[in-house]
Protein backbone atom coordinates (compact mmCIF):
# COMPACT_ATOMS: atom_id res chain seq x y z
CA UNK A 1 0.00 0.00 0.00
CA UNK A 2 1.60 3.20 -0.58
CA UNK A 3 -0.38 5.11 1.52
CA UNK A 4 -0.04 5.07 5.54
CA UNK A 5 -2.90 3.43 5.86
CA UNK A 6 -5.75 2.51 8.44
CA UNK A 7 -8.79 1.49 8.53
CA UNK A 8 -10.28 3.42 11.15
CA UNK A 9 -11.89 7.16 10.54
CA UNK A 10 -8.64 9.17 11.65
CA UNK A 11 -10.96 12.96 12.34
CA UNK A 12 -13.20 13.78 14.90
CA UNK A 13 -15.81 14.62 12.49
CA UNK A 14 -18.93 12.91 11.85
CA UNK A 15 -19.09 8.90 10.75
CA UNK A 16 -21.18 8.19 7.43
CA UNK A 17 -22.45 4.73 5.97
CA UNK A 18 -22.80 4.06 1.91
CA UNK A 19 -25.68 2.85 1.67
CA UNK A 20 -25.97 1.27 -2.24
CA UNK A 21 -29.35 0.39 -4.40
CA UNK A 22 -30.53 -1.95 -6.71
CA UNK A 23 -33.96 -4.04 -8.20
CA UNK A 24 -34.94 -6.57 -7.27
CA UNK A 25 -36.53 -9.56 -9.70
CA UNK A 26 -39.34 -7.70 -9.95
CA UNK A 27 -38.00 -4.29 -10.89
CA UNK A 28 -37.83 -2.85 -7.14
CA UNK A 29 -35.98 -0.51 -5.74
CA UNK A 30 -34.34 -2.65 -3.13
CA UNK A 31 -30.82 -1.59 -0.74
CA UNK A 32 -28.04 -3.71 -1.77
CA UNK A 33 -25.77 -2.93 0.85
CA UNK A 34 -24.47 -0.88 3.44
CA UNK A 35 -21.22 -0.59 4.50
CA UNK A 36 -18.53 1.80 6.71
CA UNK A 37 -16.17 3.44 4.82
CA UNK A 38 -12.23 2.05 4.87
CA UNK A 39 -10.18 5.14 5.40
CA UNK A 40 -6.77 5.64 4.17
CA UNK A 41 -4.61 8.36 6.34
CA UNK A 42 -1.97 10.39 4.41
CA UNK A 43 -0.37 11.25 7.43
CA UNK A 44 3.19 13.30 5.98
CA UNK A 45 0.48 15.17 4.40
CA UNK A 46 -2.16 15.94 6.72
CA UNK A 47 -5.32 14.63 5.43
CA UNK A 48 -7.20 11.06 5.02
CA UNK A 49 -9.90 9.55 2.45
CA UNK A 50 -12.36 7.33 2.28
CA UNK A 51 -13.10 5.82 -0.89
CA UNK A 52 -16.99 5.81 -1.19
CA UNK A 53 -17.73 4.80 -4.57
CA UNK A 54 -16.11 4.50 -8.42
CA UNK A 55 -17.16 3.60 -11.79
CA UNK A 56 -15.30 2.19 -14.41
CA UNK A 57 -17.09 3.19 -17.99
CA UNK A 58 -18.98 6.51 -19.28
CA UNK A 59 -21.68 6.04 -18.99
CA UNK A 60 -21.67 3.65 -16.13
CA UNK A 61 -23.06 -0.13 -16.75
CA UNK A 62 -25.94 -0.47 -14.05
CA UNK A 63 -27.29 -4.15 -15.38
CA UNK A 64 -27.09 -7.11 -13.22
CA UNK A 65 -25.38 -5.03 -11.09
CA UNK A 66 -22.12 -4.56 -13.11
CA UNK A 67 -21.24 -1.40 -11.49
CA UNK A 68 -20.93 -3.05 -8.04
CA UNK A 69 -18.84 -5.94 -9.10
CA UNK A 70 -16.59 -3.37 -10.64
CA UNK A 71 -16.20 -1.46 -7.84
CA UNK A 72 -16.12 -4.01 -5.52
CA UNK A 73 -12.76 -4.70 -8.20
CA UNK A 74 -11.08 -1.13 -7.90
CA UNK A 75 -11.59 -1.96 -3.73
CA UNK A 76 -10.69 -5.68 -3.39
CA UNK A 77 -7.77 -6.27 -1.24
CA UNK A 78 -7.72 -2.84 0.76
CA UNK A 79 -5.66 -0.77 -2.22
CA UNK A 80 -5.35 2.96 -2.78
CA UNK A 81 -7.73 4.10 -5.57
CA UNK A 82 -6.04 6.79 -8.13
CA UNK A 83 -7.37 9.79 -8.02
CA UNK A 84 -9.29 9.40 -11.46
CA UNK A 85 -10.48 6.50 -12.86
CA UNK A 86 -10.04 5.98 -16.82
CA UNK A 87 -13.49 6.45 -18.33
CA UNK A 88 -15.11 6.50 -14.99
CA UNK A 89 -15.87 8.36 -11.42
CA UNK A 90 -14.53 8.55 -7.95
CA UNK A 91 -16.59 9.99 -5.35
CA UNK A 92 -14.70 10.28 -1.69
CA UNK A 93 -14.62 12.05 1.32
CA UNK A 94 -11.63 13.52 2.24
CA UNK A 95 -11.02 15.15 5.92
CA UNK A 96 -7.88 17.98 6.54
CA UNK A 97 -6.26 18.44 9.42
CA UNK A 98 -5.93 21.72 11.33
CA UNK A 99 -3.71 23.58 9.96
CA UNK A 100 -2.71 21.51 6.98
CA UNK A 101 -1.11 23.61 4.16
CA UNK A 102 -2.20 21.71 0.74
CA UNK A 103 0.22 21.06 -2.01
CA UNK A 104 -0.32 21.75 -5.78
CA UNK A 105 -1.38 18.93 -8.26
CA UNK A 106 -3.37 17.82 -10.65
CA UNK A 107 -5.85 15.80 -12.34
CA UNK A 108 -7.17 15.07 -15.63
CA UNK A 109 -10.54 15.43 -14.69
CA UNK A 110 -14.05 17.38 -14.13
CA UNK A 111 -14.17 17.66 -10.37
CA UNK A 112 -17.39 19.10 -7.69
CA UNK A 113 -15.59 19.41 -3.98
CA UNK A 114 -18.58 20.06 -2.08
CA UNK A 115 -17.49 21.60 1.77
CA UNK A 116 -19.10 19.16 4.05
CA UNK A 117 -17.39 20.70 7.53
CA UNK A 118 -15.10 23.61 8.32
CA UNK A 119 -13.77 25.83 6.19
CA UNK A 120 -11.03 24.90 3.37
CA UNK A 121 -8.56 27.60 0.99
CA UNK A 122 -8.44 26.74 -2.25
CA UNK A 123 -5.61 27.88 -4.20
CA UNK A 124 -4.62 27.80 -7.37
CA UNK A 125 -1.14 28.44 -8.90
CA UNK A 126 -1.81 32.20 -9.88
CA UNK A 127 -1.22 33.18 -6.82
CA UNK A 128 -5.38 33.05 -5.85
CA UNK A 129 -6.86 31.79 -3.13
CA UNK A 130 -10.13 31.38 -2.16
CA UNK A 131 -11.90 30.60 1.50
CA UNK A 132 -14.90 27.99 1.44
CA UNK A 133 -17.06 27.59 3.56
CA UNK A 134 -19.89 24.15 4.58
CA UNK A 135 -22.06 24.09 1.30
CA UNK A 136 -19.70 26.16 -1.09
CA UNK A 137 -18.98 24.45 -4.38
CA UNK A 138 -15.96 24.18 -6.25
CA UNK A 139 -15.77 23.11 -9.98
CA UNK A 140 -12.22 21.66 -10.74
CA UNK A 141 -11.38 21.86 -14.12
CA UNK A 142 -8.13 20.27 -14.53
CA UNK A 143 -6.05 23.32 -12.94
CA UNK A 144 -3.03 22.77 -10.96
CA UNK A 145 -4.65 23.53 -7.24
CA UNK A 146 -3.60 23.02 -3.54
CA UNK A 147 -6.60 22.58 -0.53
CA UNK A 148 -5.36 23.82 2.78
CA UNK A 149 -7.38 24.38 6.48
CA UNK A 150 -6.71 27.35 8.00
CA UNK A 151 -8.24 26.56 11.17
CA UNK A 152 -6.19 26.17 14.54
CA UNK A 153 -8.39 23.73 15.51
CA UNK A 154 -10.86 22.19 13.79
CA UNK A 155 -11.16 19.23 10.52
CA UNK A 156 -12.20 20.18 7.53
CA UNK A 157 -14.05 17.79 5.09
CA UNK A 158 -14.58 17.88 1.33
CA UNK A 159 -16.74 15.39 -0.61
CA UNK A 160 -15.15 14.82 -4.51
CA UNK A 161 -16.59 13.37 -7.26
CA UNK A 162 -13.98 12.83 -9.64
CA UNK A 163 -14.86 12.31 -13.50
CA UNK A 164 -12.62 11.68 -16.08
CA UNK A 165 -12.29 13.93 -18.80
CA UNK A 166 -10.68 14.26 -22.56
CA UNK A 167 -6.96 15.40 -22.57
CA UNK A 168 -6.87 19.29 -21.43
CA UNK A 169 -5.19 21.71 -24.27
CA UNK A 170 -4.50 25.28 -23.60
CA UNK A 171 -3.32 27.17 -25.88
CA UNK A 172 -1.83 24.01 -27.90
CA UNK A 173 0.20 22.67 -24.29
CA UNK A 174 -0.98 19.77 -22.99
CA UNK A 175 -1.50 19.17 -19.57
CA UNK A 176 -1.24 15.69 -17.64
CA UNK A 177 -1.57 14.88 -14.17
CA UNK A 178 0.59 16.13 -11.46
CA UNK A 179 0.52 14.49 -8.30
CA UNK A 180 2.91 16.66 -6.51
CA UNK A 181 3.57 15.65 -2.69
CA UNK A 182 0.90 12.53 -3.31
CA UNK A 183 3.45 10.78 -6.00
CA UNK A 184 4.35 8.46 -4.37
CA UNK A 185 1.62 7.95 -1.81
CA UNK A 186 -1.52 7.91 -3.95
CA UNK A 187 -1.28 5.20 -7.39
CA UNK A 188 -1.07 7.58 -10.65
CA UNK A 189 -4.33 7.75 -12.12
CA UNK A 190 -3.30 6.53 -15.95
CA UNK A 191 -6.29 8.58 -17.63
CA UNK A 192 -3.82 10.69 -19.45
CA UNK A 193 -1.29 8.66 -21.16
CA UNK A 194 -2.96 9.17 -24.90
Amino acid sequence: MLANGTNHQPSPLSPSTIHITTHNTLGQATLHSSEIPQWTAFKELKYASALLYTTTTMPPNLNDDADIKSHQEVTSGGKVAPAVLPKGTVCRFVDFEPNSKGFMHRTQSLDYGIVMEGEVVLELDDGSETHMTRGDVAIQRGTMHAWSNPSPTEWARILFVLQDCQPLLVNGKRFKEDLGAANGHVPESANDRE
